[in-house]
């Protein structure tokens, strides 16, 4: 077993020499940049599963599988090509997919189950 080595990174710290502060200061920056994808990643995430939930009522009303194995094959088809497209590697493309689909799935099912209304995002119940 390993242990991660860790740094606390102060951008702030006046003991740090000047090589280290800038990089510490680009760091800090980088971060809040981060952050602020973050927020919108999570909050675009939240609309997604709320149109989700919205086709998980109407599939239950229909009654329609959660799957729809063509769907997915076009989806994947289309995220790996978008993600080819932004420079990033498909493979966290095909994880996001599986992660989004899969709790979409298990929405779909549970509403289909228990006639549940889908109400609050609780992705994981």
């Amino acid at each position: 077993m390993t242990t991660e080595i860790s740094t606390v990174i102060d951008a702030n710290d006046d003991s740090l020499d000047p090589e280290t502060a800038a990089a510490a200061k680009k760091i800090a920056q980088l971060r809040q940049s981060i952050d602020n994808i973050d927020n919108s990643i999570v909050s675009l995430l939240a609309e997604r599963f709320k149109a989700t939930a919205q086709v998980g009522v109407l599939k239950a009303e229909a009654g329609f599988a959660a799957a729809d194995f063509k769907r997915e094959n076009a989806q994947m088809t289309r995220l790996r090509r978008v993600a080819t497209e932004a420079g990033l590697d498909t493979e966290i493309a095909e994880k996001y997919r599986e992660f989004v689909v899969e709790e979409a799935k298990k929405r779909h099912r549970r509403i289909a189950a228990e006639g549940q209304n889908p109400g609050v995002l609780d992705l994981f119940a």
